[in-house]
């Protein structure tokens, strides 16, 4: 194992190399999910005057210290317009909800406390200055940052920066990634396939991996086994951010991937890791763009592509890398670990940890069906049911 790297000091060496992608200006209206580039600043303020909180009546509270009273009508005023004139003594408009309060008036008293006579009005309550408005800048005003980069849009950010009269919003690109799976043995789901190959669904998992985390899928189709065919198949990701393969990373006689990119210009890093499922992960650079070679075995791509990928994804949005680890009891023992970091499979079973009996890396079901991945240290002792294990949670996006 003297020649392995831990997970961690793994994830460090990626991120490490990684530099912010750029920003671009979009609709605000499409902005959902992505990183915020720059500052939201208010361009007005909301509401941009005293408003009516609710229907009624808007009055002097001096007219109306005891009830009943009865005011005359003067008019009638809705969301939209405004009352001309100020209101006077003895006076009093009809007042909708989300209409400027009259020039004069200092209170609203609702209409549920009050009688429409027509020409008049008998208003049951007393007044109290204030009371049902909603003053001007209650919610922000001119001038407030709203919302501050770095963020990753919700629908409620849609929404605020919308009221703060933002059509256009600055955010940072979509790491651009190229996914190139790569075998004679695998075929896309629906293609043709003798009796020798088998459908690969790695290309696919991983796509969905990308735009969870933030990223624009690129797909390059499936490279055969020759250096030549993978070296082609990688010039077709110039200008992307990252380029992903599954399969071929090691250096067995049918594994082309790393000779296939050395002639395309890759910087190798490192390519073993102390990490089950995934020990040949490589990871290197062609020129500005990052290579993560990931393994062929679809659990295995998949759990790399959660641990190194994602977190790579959002570090390049300026986003914190961390993949969020929770920590819950073991339904059951677990015996102790070898030298590899373990993420093994497993389901929740009211609330503990139940990790599955099978853990072959090969077993794309058993994934679908698992609720996190519980990590085993390396090394780590056996474990008895109720000991706390770290895990990831799967159906969260990381």
């Amino acid at each position: 194992m003297s020649d392995l790297i831990s997970v961690a000091e793994a994830r460090d060496r990626l991120l490490s190399t990684l530099k912010l992608v750029g920003v671009e200006d979009i609709a605000v209206s499409a902005a959902r999910g992505r990183v915020l580039a720059r500052d939201v600043v208010a361009r007005l303020t909301q509401p941009p005057f005293d408003a009516a909180q609710m229907d009624g009546w808007a009055v002097r509270s001096r007219d109306c210290k005891s009830a009943p009273t009865v005011l005359t009508r003067v008019g009638t005023v809705a969301a939209g317009y405004r009352f001309v004139g100020t209101l006077e003594r003895g006076q009093a408009v009809r007042i909708f909800t989300g209409a400027p309060l009259p020039t004069g008036a200092d209170a609203i008293i609702i209409q549920e406390d009050a009688e429409d006579l027509g020409e008049t009005v008998r208003l049951n309550v007393a007044a109290t200055p204030g009371k049902w408005i909603r003053p001007a800048g209650l919610d922000f005003a001119a001038g407030t940052v709203g919302l501050t980069a770095g963020r990753r849009l919700t629908a409620r950010d849609i929404g605020y920066a919308a009221a703060m009269d933002h059509p256009w919003l600055t955010v940072r690109r979509r790491p651009r990634v190229a996914i190139l799976p790569t075998g004679d043995e695998v075929v896309r789901p629906g293609e043709p396939r003798d009796g020798n190959q088998i459908v690969s669904a790695n290309a696919l998992a991983l796509a969905a991996l990308v735009e969870e985390a933030g990223g624009e899928a690129i797909q390059l189709g499936i490279a055969r086994d020759s250096p030549e065919a993978i070296a082609e198949a990688a010039r077709q990701a110039v200008g992307c951010d990252m380029l992903v393969t599954s399969g071929g990373a090691s250096v067995g006689a049918h594994d082309f991937v790393q000779a296939g990119l050395a002639a395309e210009g890759l910087e190798l890093d490192f390519w073993r890791v102390a990490l089950r499922p995934g020990k040949p992960l490589m990871v290197g650079r062609i020129g500005q763009m990052q290579v993560l070679g990931l393994p062929g075995n679809p659990v295995s791509t998949m759990v790399c592509g959660i641990i190194f990928m994602q977190p790579a994804l959002r570090q390049l949005q300026g986003l914190d890398p961390t993949v969020p680890i929770e920590h819950l009891p073991l339904a059951r023992s677990l015996p102790a670990n070898d030298g590899r970091e373990d993420y093994l499979r497993a389901r929740l079973v009211e609330g503990a940890v139940d990790p599955f009996p099978r853990q072959d890396s090969s077993m794309i079901s058993v994934m679908a069906a698992a609720d996190v991945l519980a990590i085993r240290p390396a090394r780590a002792p056996a474990a008895a049911a109720g000991d706390l294990i770290a895990t990831i949670r799967l159906d969260r996006p990381t």
